[in-house]
């Protein structure tokens, strides 16, 4: 008969074996029945701008799912109005009701809460948001990220040469997590972090770092400047302002975290634009989406309704694998990646994503592509 020692071994031993299966349950499928996937969305807000974006975060999930019959997903609906507590209720009443994955949702704390609310169960969570500080063990986020652009843009720079970088930033936590992906860039692509910039959204502030931007540039010799700045921010500011004090794509790279492709006409054509660099998604997997979508809804999508696409495209994508352990972990991670709205992209360990980016310019004005969007995982781009 065992002693007090060895039974207590295997004790602990059964209860870790019982803790595992009871795991793999949570997340195994079976052939036999369609796999409930909860779709978590901000209905129930109140505010007008969040139901339109919840109807079409819905609207893309549901055409994915129209796209992958073999996956056989049931999808179900549940309100978050964009709260943590509803969220972290909606994913445990999901997961009550059979739910093996969650896709949502879209803020960060609500996707935070709703991760932290279903962990123990071993659920995952796709969620919309680009917040890279919530990723974890079962949260991955499908928001376009700093770090994913940063990388990009800097490894196309870094091979023309240009190799000493200076960031130009808010003064927030989002320019927090630029810097970061700045900085790490720079370093995973063998080119020089040398300083940074900081500015509010106010007249006085965008002014005062155009001075401090040409003075750090003119001290580091900086080749590269990396701003976070959009159309709908600081960036007309400072289009007109730093060629205006000697600084200009002509002599230091200007190169854009944001969707320089969105700008205005007027800002495109300035001339400190030209020459600039920005990323894009691979244009022919956006157009084919906007097209699908438009002709099934009669409606144009919202910009963020791909993240809902791309993570019923995992889902479906695993599932029709056939494996009963297809929404594990492992399986979310695989290094061949997916195929979503604006091109290939694939969940990383750490529970970001890549995805596949054009780099782009503006000449006279007119969107350039430089070097398109890789089209798979393993060649130049990746």
């Amino acid at each position: 008969m065992p002693n007090r020692e060895s039974r207590m071994w295997i004790i602990r031993r059964l209860t870790a074996v019982a803790a595992c299966a009871a795991l793999s349950a949570c997340m195994s499928t079976s052939a036999n029945q369609p796999v409930v996937v909860g779709l978590l969305v901000p209905y129930g807000s109140g505010q007008p701008g969040q139901e339109a974006l919840a109807d079409s975060l819905v609207s893309a999930a549901k055409l994915a799912v129209s796209e992958m019959p073999d996956a056989r997903m049931d999808l179900r609906i549940y309100p978050t109005a964009g709260d943590p507590a509803q969220a972290a209720a909606a994913a445990r009443q999901a997961v009550s009701e059979g739910a093996k994955i969650l896709a949502g949702p879209l803020f960060a704390q609500a996707a935070n809460a709703a991760g932290a609310a279903v962990a123990s169960q071993g659920i995952n969570v796709l969620s919309f948001s680009n917040n890279p500080g919530i990723a974890r063990d079962n949260v991955f986020i499908l928001g376009d990220t700093f770090a994913n652009i940063a990388d990009r843009l800097v490894g196309y720079a870094s091979a023309q040469g240009k190799r000493t970088v200076v960031g130009l930033v808010r003064s927030d936590a989002a320019g927090d997590v630029a810097i970061s992906a700045i900085r790490s860039a720079a370093l995973g692509n063998g080119a020089q972090f040398v300083g940074v910039s900081r500015y509010q959204l106010s007249a006085e502030s965008t002014v005062a770092a155009v001075t401090a931007t040409r003075d750090l540039i003119d001290r580091t010799g900086a080749s590269v400047l990396i701003m976070d700045a959009d159309a709908a921010g600081a960036l007309p500011v400072f289009a007109q302002l730093l060629p205006e004090n000697g600084v200009s794509s002509k002599n230091t790279q200007f190169v854009g975290l944001a969707r320089w492709d969105r700008t205005s006409e007027q800002v495109r054509k300035r001339a400190g634009m030209q020459g600039s660099l920005f990323a894009m998604p691979d244009t022919t997997a956006a157009i084919a989406f906007s097209q699908k979508f438009t002709a099934t809804y009669g409606v144009g999508h919202h910009i963020l309704a791909g993240k809902a696409y791309d993570a019923v495209r995992v889902i479906g994508a695993l599932l029709g694998s056939g494996s009963s352990d297809a929404l594990t972990r492992s399986k979310l991670t695989r290094r061949a990646g997916f195929s979503g709205s604006n091109g290939v992209f694939r969940l990383q360990p750490d529970g970001t994503n890549q995805r596949a980016l054009a780099v782009a310019t503006f000449r006279d004005g007119q969107i350039v592509v430089l070097d398109p969007a890789p089209r798979g995982f393993g060649g130049t781009g990746f």
